[in-house]
């Protein structure tokens, strides 16, 4: 699943709806860019149902509103995994390493805010062991 790397808000285009991208896209996965500037990225993301990322972390925080469907965040340093569904917020500080998991029975739509030119970290001293199911890269 890539990215567009054209954002579809711009001067040109001041608006879009999920309902659209959905219409656009169809069945999961596929994931569009919204805004990319010099400070921030806007990401939707759809996920099928399983779908799961990699044990990673960022530098700075990275956040999420969920617009449908139900996942779990594994958070380095929380005894147990944090549970969303539709109309929930979460976030992910700077420095913890974070696994993503998408539950139910039908896709999960996020929109995620992440600062520009951030990537997945995989390695750093005193790396906490991933959780049985993630990724390593």
């Amino acid at each position: 699943m890539t990215a567009s790397a054209t954002p579809t808000l711009s001067a040109s285009q001041l608006k879009v709806s999920i309902e659209d991208l959905k219409a656009r896209h169809g069945a999961a996965p596929w994931s569009e860019r919204l805004v990319i500037n010099d400070r921030y990225i806007i990401t939707v993301i759809c996920q099928p149902p399983g779908h799961q990322n990699d044990w990673h972390y960022h530098l700075v925080d990275e956040c999420w509103s969920i617009y449908e469907g139900e996942l779990s965040w594994t958070l380095e340093g929380q005894p147990e995994p944090i549970h969303v569904t539709a109309g929930d917020w979460i976030i992910a500080p700077a420095n913890t390493f974070h696994f993503i998991q998408v539950h139910g029975d039908r896709p999960s739509i996020r929109i995620a805010i992440s600062y520009a030119g951030e990537h997945h970290r995989h390695e750093r001293e005193n790396k906490p062991p991933a959780p049985a199911g993630a990724r390593l890269n």
